[in-house]
């Protein structure tokens, strides 16, 4: 999903009064695979629109989304993907990214 088109989709969770999260990369360190400023929404449903990055990166800015869900409380998640470079070869990022993940209200 375009960056654009997750604004167009955040109007549209807000105005049906769902509940979601969003997750923003405010830093990064080294190489990532997404730049300051992108997003993703998460749905209490738990279903996610647009990346932050993909992997075990965002599996667990997904888990962190899942407990602002919760309790309403917006945190910082350091995603470190220097650890992953075993996996794939081809796909070695190797830097980390600051997520702030947040709930945002919606427009009911």
């Amino acid at each position: 999903m375009e960056q654009r088109n997750i604004y167009e989709k955040l109007r549209e969770l807000q105005s049906q009064g769902e509940r979601i999260a969003v997750a923003t990369v405010i830093r990064t360190w080294g190489s990532t695979p997404r730049e300051v400023g992108a997003k993703m929404i998460i749905r209490a449903s738990g279903e996610i629109h647009g990346t932050v990055g993909g992997g075990c990166g965002e599996a667990e800015v997904w888990q962190e989304a899942m407990r602002v869900l919760k309790d309403g409380v917006p945190r910082v998640v350091t995603v470190d993907l220097t650890h992953e470079a075993g996996i794939a070869e081809d796909a070695i990022c190797g830097g980390k990214m600051g997520i702030f993940v947040e709930p945002w209200p919606s427009s009911r």
